[in-house]
């Protein structure tokens, strides 16, 4: 069986305008980002002399649309990019910059046309912070988004009938270092203990994979006269909104009271095991994900790496992870808590060279399969992603028939 080439596609109402993308994932590599490519299938007898734009934008919203405290308006566009497409401002052979582009241009006709995105360096990654099973309207989020439309000029009005939107990613992988094992020790002395109560917490490794057990090395020396009643070791994910704020919002997305306890005098040694993953958290309001496309699963957000030099005021949200161990500490006042933080890094592996080569769109000549860009609606998800109204999927409507 031939290798095949999954095409995304996606019409406007009017059907006078189609986007075709090979992909949807775009790699921030730090140093580099992956451009974003595809190509625009026209109708000339619906464009009906209307010309044909394309827009990458890159938004951050914090909030309602039509939420405005204080003159400070909850949405921010952090980069927006326009090419007209058609009429062509150059040969539309100049235009093609990777071999999906033509082979799609060789596919569909005559009739469509390639555009080209490069990001800036400074953009943040795609997040979202999830809503309450109740909440309405738009998430909290950094999306990118792909927008195609026909109008009489760039700065024209835009009809819903005659645009199409695309949620697209931009996603990071792991870094190639692992990175050192991570370990911190704390000591407290207490007044009526002549010795005091150490404790020593190390991981495995600075980077974890998502969906992979972090394990937790805990040495515990109490030479003092208190109790330890218990150890408590968690997960926890740091989301921080730095663009107005400058909120921050702590979650434990594992947790675990192992009930272990330390006498006045004993020592004490074990490795807990935790495993953060959104299936354990899918009801809790404030948690940080990776950026989703319409109706698909995603995972708790990847930890935000940044090139050097870039404010971090502009990344909208970034987000961080670190294990927490605490020993509570029996007294004739209450208990107290005594402990130490690890942080570390959540991520995707990078893939390997097979995956990766067809991630970024395969330059062999294989079949290419056309996959609906729009999703049907799943229950209870109903209005959390792009604005789809006036939107429908292709089909091959638009697309010209074999002979």
């Amino acid at each position: 069986m031939n290798p095949k080439n999954v095409v995304f596609k996606k019409l406007c109402k009017d059907k006078s305008v189609g986007v075709y993308m090979g992909r949807r994932d775009f790699v921030d590599r730090v140093d580099s980002v992956d451009p974003v490519d595809g190509v625009v299938l026209v109708d000339l007898e619906a464009l009906q002399g209307r010309k044909v734009f394309v827009t990458l934008s890159c938004t951050f919203r914090y909030g309602r649309d039509d939420m405005d405290v204080m003159g400070v308006a909850f949405r921010r566009e952090l980069f927006l990019s326009t090419r007209q497409v058609y009429p062509p401002l150059q040969d539309r052979d100049k235009g093609v910059h990777t071999r999906i582009q033509a082979k799609l241009l060789r596919k569909l006709g005559e009739n469509a046309y390639p555009f080209f995105f490069e990001f800036p360096d400074n953009l943040p990654c795609s997040v979202a912070l999830q809503p309450a099973p109740h909440d309405t309207g738009k998430k909290c989020a950094v999306e990118f988004e792909i927008q195609a439309f026909s109008a009489e000029s760039q700065d024209a009005k835009v009809r819903k009938r005659s645009s199409v939107k695309l949620t697209i990613r931009k996603v990071q992988f792991a870094p190639e270092c692992d990175g050192a094992a991570r370990s911190v020790e704390a000591t407290r002395d207490f007044f009526s203990s002549d010795k005091p109560l150490h404790v020593e917490a190390r991981l495995d490794k600075e980077v974890f994979y998502h969906g992979e057990p972090i394990r937790v090395h805990v040495n515990v020396r109490n030479g003092s006269t208190k109790h330890v009643k218990n150890i408590v070791v968690s997960v926890d994910q740091v989301a921080t909104v730095v663009l107005y704020s400058n909120d921050s919002y702590v979650k434990s997305v594992a947790i675990d009271e192992f009930g272990d306890s330390v006498a006045a005098g004993a020592t004490f040694q074990k490795v807990y095991t935790l495993l953060p993953l959104l299936a354990n958290n899918r009801e809790r309001r404030g948690i940080a994900l990776d950026g989703k496309l319409k109706h698909e699963d995603t995972n708790l957000a990847s930890s935000s790496v940044i090139k050097e030099g870039v404010l971090k005021e502009v990344l909208g949200i970034m987000v961080s992870y670190r294990v927490m161990v605490k020993l509570v500490v029996g007294g004739l006042m209450g208990s107290s808590e005594h402990g130490v933080e690890l942080p570390f890094r959540l991520m995707h592996p990078k893939p390997d060279a097979e995956e990766l080569f067809f991630f970024r769109g395969s330059e062999l000549e294989e079949e290419l399969v056309f996959q609906e860009f729009k999703r049907s609606y799943l229950r209870g998800m109903v209005g959390d992603d792009d604005d789809d109204e006036g939107n429908v999927s292709g089909g091959d409507d638009l697309m010209p028939k074999e002979k």
